[in-house]
């Protein structure tokens, strides 16, 4: 069984990372935005401090708009590995 985090608070998330058990963390944009901080700027923090899988969603409603924002936002993580 893998253990995922579905928040966009690093507190949160250090906290469970600190558990040991931490597969990963969700975030969307609502939860970021409940933080008051830049979705992608967020994106670099979470992925700065867990080891395992960062799930994003993405905004666009069309899947040309989803393609596109989904390549931006691996091209934010890939270079911080």
């Amino acid at each position: 069984m893998k253990f995922f985090i579905d928040t966009a608070n690093l507190d949160q998330i250090k906290e469970a990372n600190d558990l040991g058990i931490l597969a990963g963390v969700t975030t969307n944009p609502s939860l970021v935005a409940k933080e008051g901080v830049d979705f992608h700027s967020r994106l670099k923090e979470i992925t700065s401090l867990v080891d395992g899988s960062v799930s994003a969603e993405v905004v666009a409603l069309d899947a040309e708009g989803m393609i596109e924002e989904g390549l931006e936002l691996s091209k934010s993580h890939l270079t911080l590995r």
